[in-house]
C-alpha cells in the first residue's frame, strides 16, 4: 500500500476532497494542496478550532501535504498551475461542473502538458444529469440517493439527519479508489492517462444494495420494514436499564442460538426468522423487557462473542474503546490525536507526516521544483499570482 512518488495535486476544499487526498497521503503520495491567494480551503477558518488556531476538520483531513496558494483566474498563475501539472501523476478538482472549463485547468487543457495525467473530478451529482450543475451538501446528496428516507424507524417517523457525512466521506473513499485503480491500470498498460467522474450521490446510492432489487423492481422497500432496518427483531437496537443501548445482530440461527441460550431463553430459538408478525411483536416486546433488566455494560461483561451483540457508543466513547485505540486512533508523540487510515498491511507506511501545512508554505519549494527559478518566482509573487 504504498503510493510513494506518486505526486497529486489537489483543488479540493472542504471534506470530501480532502479526505481523499488525505487516504492517498497516508499511502506515501506527494499531496500538493493548491489553493487560492485569498483565504484558501475555507476548512482551515472552519469552527471549532485547534490550538493551532487552524479548523479542527483541516486539520483533520490535511496532514503530511503541502501547500502552495496560486490565483487561477490569472494568466500568470494558470501557467505557474501548468508547470505543476505537467509533472503531476494526478489532478483532483471538486469543483462544480464548468468551473476548471472557465479556469482553463480541464482534463482536456491538463492533458496538452500532460498526456498521462490521471484527472479526477468529484463533484454532488456528476458531471452529467439534470443535476449537474445543482447546488448541494451531504444533506442534499443523501436525501436524492434514498438513503435519509430508510433513516426513518417507520413510516410516521421523520428522516434523521446522519451523524457522520456518508455522502462526502463515501465519494471522497471512492475518489481515491478510483484514482488508485486508474494509476495501477496506467503502470499495467491497459491505459494512459484518464479522466474519471465521481458523484457523491451516485456513491450512497451504491450503498443500497440489501434493497436496491426491491426498488428497482418497483417494491418501495420502507424505512423499518425490510430487514436490515428493523423488520426482524434479531437485528435491531434495544435499551438498557440506564438508558444506553446494544446492538443485537444474529441473523445467522447458530448466532440466535448462542443468544438465546445464553439469556436463558430456550423457548426463543424456534422463532428465529419466523413470517408471523404476531410472533415477531411478541418476541421483540420480550428483548425489549429482557435487555431493560440490566446495564449495557453489565450485559457486555456477560455475553460472549458469539452472541452477535456490541454497543452502541457516543464517539468520545469509541475513540476510547480498546478495539479502535488497538487499530485506527493514533495518539503521536508530536501531535494531537487522530483518527488514522483505516487498513492495516505488512507494507503500510507507517512513518505518516503529522504536519499540518500553512496557507502557502511551500509554494516556492515547489515552484522550483517545477523547474521556476528564484526570478520568475518573484514576478508572480510580485503580479499576484502566487503567495
Amino acid at each position: 500500500m504504498r503510493l510513494d512518488d506518486v505526486r497529486v495535486l489537489d483543488l479540493t476544499r472542504l471534506l470530501p476532497g480532502p479526505y481523499a487526498t488525505q487516504l492517498l497521503a497516508d499511502m506515501g503520495a506527494d499531496v500538493v494542496k493548491v489553493e487560492d491567494t485569498g483565504a484558501g480551503d475555507y476548512a482551515r477558518h472552519t469552527p471549532p478550532v485547534t490550538d493551532r488556531g487552524t479548523g479542527a476538520l483541516f486539520d483533520s483531513v490535511n496532514r503530511g501535504k503541502r501547500s502552495v496558494a496560486i490565483d487561477l483566474k490569472s494568466d500568470e498563475g494558470r501557467e505557474a498551475f501548468m508547470s505543476l501539472a505537467a509533472e503531476a501523476d494526478v489532478v483532483f478538482e471538486q469543483f462544480r461542473p464548468g468551473v476548471v472549463d472557465r479556469l482553463d485547468v480541464d482534463y482536456e487543457s491538463v492533458r496538452e502538458v500532460n498526456d498521462d495525467v490521471v484527472y479526477c473530478s468529484l463533484s454532488g451529482y456528476g458531471a452529467t444529469g439534470p443535476y449537474r450543475e445543482r447546488a448541494g451538501h451531504d444533506l442534499n446528496y443523501v436525501g436524492v440517493a434514498g438513503l435519509l428516507d430508510m433513516t426513518r424507524n417507520d413510516e410516521d417517523d421523520a428522516p434523521r439527519v446522519p451523524g457522520y457525512q456518508i455522502g462526502d466521506l463515501g465519494g471522497g473513499l471512492f475518489a481515491a479508489f478510483s484514482i488508485v485503480s486508474a494509476l495501477l491500470s496506467r503502470e499495467l498498460g491497459n491505459t494512459g492517462g484518464e479522466f474519471i467522474d465521481v458523484s457523491m450521490t451516485d456513491v450512497v446510492a451504491s450503498f443500497s444494495q440489501s434493497i436496491a432489487y426491491e426498488a428497482l423492481a418497483g417494491d418501495a422497500p420502507r424505512p423499518g420494514e425490510t430487514a436490515l432496518t428493523g423488520l426482524y427483531p434479531w437485528y435491531d437496537v434495544y435499551e438498557c436499564a440506564e438508558g444506553r443501548h446494544l446492538t443485537l445482530g444474529a441473523l445467522e440461527p447458530e448466532f440466535w442460538q448462542a443468544f438465546c441460550e445464553e439469556v436463558g431463553r430456550d423457548e426463543w430459538i424456534g422463532e428465529h426468522m419466523t413470517g408471523d408478525p404476531d410472533r415477531r411483536a411478541a418476541l421483540r416486546a420480550g428483548l425489549e423487557e429482557l435487555f431493560a433488566e440490566r446495564s449495557r455494560d453489565e450485559w457486555l461483561a456477560d455475553l460472549s462473542d458469539q452472541t452477535m451483540t456490541a454497543p452502541v457508543l457516543s464517539p468520545a466513547e469509541a475513540f476510547e474503546h480498546d478495539q479502535l485505540v488497538e487499530r485506527v486512533v493514533k495518539r503521536p508523540d508530536d501531535a494531537p490525536p487522530r483518527v488514522g487510515f483505516p487498513a492495516a498491511g505488512t507494507d503500510a507506511p507507517t512513518d505518516t507526516d503529522e504536519s499540518v501545512p500553512g496557507h502557502g508554505e511551500h509554494t516556492d519549494a515547489v515552484l522550483r521544483e517545477a523547474g521556476l527559478d528564484e526570478a520568475e518566482i518573484e514576478a508572480l509573487r510580485d503580479g499576484g499570482a502566487v503567495n
